[in-house]
């Protein structure tokens, strides 16, 4: 069975990937492992708080809509920054435990992760192949 590590925030319940979780579905029995990280939602006021109970939302939100079209799925909230969080999952499961790592981010415009060159930071971690795609839209 193969592993895949989603990360994604804004662009969870995005169209473009689900399309990219149906593929890989597709393919082979797998297991698709939600990592969520709490980075704040736009607007002036957050706190570490807020951000993960958002977090946790929109996690149990994409769970949901997963099962529904009976993707298996698991998933987690992890830190603000999307590499810290990959890294920590990526030690604590072992990098040999999934199969790719998707990062879903907004589009280039907008997206803080990609102004932090997330994508090319998560590649520098692992050896595992790492596939970035912005979302067309976002889930909120």
């Amino acid at each position: 069975m193969d592993h895949y590590l989603v990360v994604a925030r804004q662009t969870l319940g995005s169209p473009t990937l689900m399309d990219i979780v149906r593929d890989r579905q597709s393919r082979g029995p797998s297991v698709f492992h939600l990592l969520v990280p709490a980075t704040p939602d736009k607007g002036l006021v957050w706190d570490e708080g807020h951000a993960h109970v958002a977090a946790e939302a929109a996690l149990e939100e994409a769970r949901l809509a997963y099962v529904a079209e009976g993707i298996p799925v698991t998933g987690e909230v992890g830190q603000a920054n999307p590499v810290y969080a990959v890294e920590k999952v990526l030690r604590r499961d072992g990098e040999d435990h999934y199969v790719e790592v998707i990062l879903s981010t907004l589009p280039s415009t907008v997206s803080k992760w990609l102004k932090a060159d997330a994508p090319t930071r998560i590649r520098k971690l692992t050896k595992v192949p790492v596939t970035h795609m912005e979302a067309v839209t976002a889930s909120h």
